[in-house]
């Protein structure tokens, strides 16, 4: 939306509303734009307009902090696995120091990736290998990581996911909800600019009149 450089979106919002209220309930500004043609159905439309922007610009904002949510849910369970996974990898290469195999097999044998979908595969590779083989397990208790650890390693790996669904679905709603906004904004900014232009003709030998329409006059 191509909006005024010193305005944000809910400050345009009131200067509009403040604007269309006082067109319709101040006498004067009211009688001067009836005379040119410009009347209260005219100002209803603009008000409509006003409505309905107003409206996806709160459902906006709804969905916006909904997403933030999403994502600092997301978020915390990434670190609580992650937090959680480091220590096992940790105890595990100490444990198969001296078995190569099984440390490719668990995905020890490489650094551990920094992108997230790279990272989760490798915690997943870890847990998936360790509980589907006993000899893995077994070796691995020595440094207590018991099977009931193993199986909370892949009930958090199913949480994260589920919660990052959560996050990429609110993320998708918002972005929708900002496409609404911005197009009702757009039509509501047209209409005040053509309002504006209007009342300046209207109230051309009263200009401090506009002031009543928050639009500043240069004294």
């Amino acid at each position: 939306m191509a909006k005024s450089n010193y305005l944000s979106e809910s400050e345009l919002l009131e200067k509009f509303r403040i604007a269309l209220t006082n067109a319709e309930s101040q006498p004067d500004i009211a009688s001067a734009l009836e005379e040119i043609g410009y009347d209260t159905a005219e100002i209803a439309k603009g008000k409509a307009l006003w409505d309905e922007a107003e409206k996806v610009f709160e459902f906006n904002k709804k969905e916006d902090a909904e997403t933030s949510l999403a994502y600092s849910e997301f978020k915390k369970k990434r670190d609580e696995l992650n937090h959680f996974y480091k220590l096992h990898r940790k105890k595990a290469k100490v444990v198969f120091r001296n078995e190569p195999e099984l440390l490719k097999q668990l995905k020890l044998d490489k650094a551990l990736p920094a992108s997230y979908i790279k990272w989760l595969g490798t915690v997943k590779d870890f847990y998936s290998a360790a509980s589907a083989h006993e000899n893995i397990k077994t070796k691995l208790q020595r440094l207590k990581v018991t099977p009931d650890e193993l199986s909370k390693g892949s009930e958090m790996i199913a949480s994260l996911e589920s919660a990052r669904a959560e996050y990429k679905r609110e993320v998708g709603e918002s972005q929708d909800a900002t496409k609404q906004k911005d197009a009702a904004l757009s039509k509501l900014e047209d209409f005040m600019s053509e309002f504006y232009a209007i009342a300046a003709i209207a109230l051309e030998d009263r200009p401090q009149l506009l002031e009543s329409l928050s639009k500043q006059v240069l004294s």
